[in-house]
């Protein structure tokens, strides 16, 4: 099939027979007896009765026939280090890692929580962990001790592997004592801690619980720790992503289904082929650095650049050198980080050679029209957006130019992928909305495709309930994404249904900051709504009522108190979700029934029209936060 619409309408109407061909594209050790088995919507179970590994996938098969091929190349401006290893010498070091952790006591459906800087030895810990059939929790390393202290109490992972710490623009930032802390908060313990030290910073070492790496990896070096062979249907990882509720939900994705929706992406998305090169800018604390970092590259052959630094440092040519040096067919990005290079002298995007690049693919927030021209312009390559979620594990939205070639529509994520059955409903009576460009929300009929998550760790009732209960009279995947299409079948994104922000591509809840701003003790109430931002997308802004606002009678005590909630959400949270202003208010707007008028106030500090506030308590209470705003 040469042509797109037939192909995705082959993936829909012949489901099994769809998803069977993809199945052939990895190596089984017992092939599977059942495509889908969706009997119990609207959990579905993909590749029944198969058996195999991901990291059989990922390293293993390639041995016989690019052993010494680069798969993985580790690049720190941060520590100015580079280091290349071939499929045969990540091979051995993932079994390094894989026989440290066994004699950690880490068994088949173990967690391991993975909280590491970019570095290889991540990639060693999270290829190890699938390896051994153990579950890897990996936690973005710019998270505090509160969010990984959650993190690790509903994982309840057997060992923790970490560093010293890691470096962003030349400043070191500890990880140990973080860790240290958020172990004492977490009612679980991790039996062993597997620090890799970097020679960074001091750590205070805990006897009986934290090991050294290098010493462990000494005892292994001739290690020879086989592939577990798993059903298709048993866990490979939890990767938290924040919700509209203050507690982080553990996406779960499977094995077999996540590994054949990889291995076909790469094909019908990416058009790659084994023996290129793909760089993506991500952090593996993503669902983009698991998907396009670690497994989907190397599942396929290539080889996978995981870079530690900024695009600006040492300067903003950076990524172009190693475009130039690595010959990089396939690079993965930020709109966020394009932004930031745009500010930076054009000069530097034509000082490398970088027209090995086949494309540039962007995602993970909404991509401006004038971002993506400007780009398009200055690389003279294809801008391709993607749209998807840590639910889903790969596209939803783009273009599959594996499949046919089709253009680029700047604003536009592109056309509904393969295996994904979009609809654009209404939000109200869940009719679906067929016309060109009528808004609604972006769903998914079930079953969702393999690769997507499988439920949520330990709570499929919150499963059902957050993600396949919003849309009234369907049982249908809400994204909680507002969206249109148009008449050739580009979708447009329009915003978040819910109260979940972005913030240069990492999702925050609103709730769980608003938790942490509240527990300060002059806190009386407090909201937080996302603000539109031309750099990173959106940003937080906080509206907080003081318990005590005798003091705040000067701008100096304001920005006083105000330092002091940073630093707060800082210590808890992490400065990912430290808002960009806390405004202090006599009242939150709220209706007379007295709920929280979250839409008005979000309008108002995008100094939007807030609408009907007919049902409003006060007004003077919006009056006073469209004079702080200005």
């Amino acid at each position: 099939m040469t042509r797109y619409a037939d192909f995705y309408r082959h993936s829909i109407d012949n489901r099994d027979a769809f998803w069977g061909e993809q199945a052939a594209l990895i190596e089984w050790n017992t092939p599977p007896q059942q495509i889908c088995d969706y009997s119990n919507p609207p959990f579905a179970k993909w590749f029944v009765g198969g058996t195999t590994n991901l990291c059989h996938n990922a390293v293993d098969r390639h041995l016989k026939t690019r052993a010494d091929q680069p798969a993985l190349v580790a690049i720190s401006t941060e520590t100015d280090t580079e280091r290349s290893y071939s499929f045969a010498e990540l091979h051995a070091e993932v079994q390094r890692m894989a026989a440290t952790l066994q004699g950690l006591g880490v068994k088949k459906g173990d967690r391991v929580l993975i909280y590491m800087p970019m570095i290889a030895e991540a990639a060693f810990a999270m290829l190890a962990c699938v390896r051994i059939g153990a579950l890897h929790s990996v936690v973005f390393g710019g998270f505090a001790s509160g969010s990984l202290a959650s993190r690790i109490e509903d994982a309840e992972p057997v060992a923790v592997v970490s560093a010293d710490a890691g470096s962003r623009g030349g400043k070191v930032v500890p990880y140990k004592p973080l860790l240290d802390e958020a172990i004492a908060l977490s009612a679980h313990k991790p039996a062993a801690v597997l620090m890799v030290n970097r020679g960074l910073a001091p750590m205070d070492w805990q006897a009986g619980r934290d090991h050294d790496w290098a010493s462990l990896r000494e005892q292994h070096l001739n290690a020879s720790v086989p592939c577990e062979w798993v059903e298709s249907t048993h866990p490979s990882y939890t990767l938290y992503t924040s919700g509209t509720t203050g507690k982080p939900k553990g996406v779960q994705r499977d094995t077999g289904g996540y590994t054949v929706a990889l291995a076909a992406s790469m094909k019908h998305i990416f058009d790659a082929q084994a023996g290129q090169t793909y760089f993506a800018t991500s952090d593996i604390g993503w669902v983009v650095g698991h998907s396009y970092i670690i497994y989907g590259p190397l599942i396929a052959g290539m080889t996978t650049i995981m870079y530690e630094g900024l695009p600006t440092r040492p300067d903003a040519g950076v990524w172009w050198s190693i475009v130039e040096k690595y010959k990089v067919t396939h690079m993965f990005s930020a709109p966020t980080a394009v932004r930031v290079l745009k500010k930076q002298d054009p000069s530097w995007l034509k000082k490398y050679d970088v027209s090995s690049l086949k494309a540039l693919w962007l995602a993970g927030e909404p991509l401006d029209e004038p971002t993506a021209q400007w780009i398009s312009d200055a690389l003279a390559v294809p801008i391709i957006d993607n749209y998807w979620q840590t639910e889903t594990g790969w596209p939803i939205l783009t273009l599959a130019n594996g499949v046919e070639q089709q253009t680029t529509r700047f604003g536009s994520p592109g056309k509904a992928m393969y295996g994904y059955a979009v609809k654009i409903v209404d939000e109200s009576t869940g009719e679906e909305l067929t016309g060109p460009n009528q808004k609604g929300v972006v769903g998914i009929e079930g079953p969702l495709p393999p690769g997507c998550m499988q439920t949520v760790w330990r709570d499929d009732a919150r499963f059902v309930n957050t993600y396949w209960k919003s849309i009234p009279g369907r049982l249908l995947y809400s994204t909680f994404d507002w969206g249109i299409r148009d008449a050739d079948g580009y979708h447009f994104i329009l915003g978040r249904t819910d109260d979940v922000i972005n913030v240069a591509g990492h999702r925050l809840g609103t709730r769980e900051i608003e938790e942490s701003i509240a527990s300060h003790p002059n806190i009386a109430e407090v909201a937080v709504v996302g603000v539109a931002d031309q750099l990173k997308g959106q940003v937080a802004m906080a509206f907080a009522v003081a318990k005590d606002a005798s003091g705040l009678d000067s701008d100096a005590a304001r920005l006083k108190l105000e330092g002091e909630v940073m630093k707060q959400v800082d210590h808890q949270l992490g400065a990912v979700a430290r808002p960009s202003r806390v405004y202090f208010v006599n009242v939150l707007p709220k209706t007379r029934s007295g709920k929280l008028l979250r839409r008005a106030l979000h309008a108002v500090a995008e100094r939007r029209d807030p609408g009907d506030l007919t049902t409003m308590d006060d007004p003077a209470a919006l009056q006073q936060v469209k004079d702080l705003v200005g």
